[in-house]
């Protein structure tokens, strides 16, 4: 049975930083490449940050580029999402996902076959 279980969220004030984990098991991880997700109130799921499951190629959307950061260790099953100079505009309900041999870059949800249960991130102001 696939697990993706994201850990790290919580309240923290703009300007702020918090690293977001997630740790998978049941399937073979370095055969697949990791997104992360979020979705605020009201507002569909979008893409935040993919990688491949090399580790060899990252992607951003526009509004945390520069600030956020996704890596990976395969080593632990494990990836990661540091995200610095937090603003009230991240806060959300994040989520990761995997996706079979893709590359990291699919921003589509759909693409992806195993998500997390969420982890809340709340920015204050």
């Amino acid at each position: 049975q696939v697990q993706l279980v994201e850990s790290g969220g919580g309240l923290v004030q703009a300007g702020g930083s918090l690293r977001l984990s997630c740790a998978a098991s049941g399937l073979s991880f370095s055969t697949y490449a990791m997104g992360w997700f979020r979705q605020a109130p009201g507002k569909d799921r979008e893409f935040v940050a993919g990688i491949a499951w090399s580790g060899g190629s990252t992607y951003y959307a526009d509004s945390v580029k520069g600030r956020f950061t996704i890596s990976r260790d395969n080593a632990k099953n494990t990836v990661y999402l540091q995200m610095n100079s937090l603003n009230p505009e991240d806060t959300a309900v994040y989520y990761c996902a995997a996706e079979y041999g893709g590359s990291g870059r699919s921003r589509g949800y759909r693409d992806y076959r195993y998500w997390g249960q969420g982890t809340q991130v709340p920015v204050s102001s």
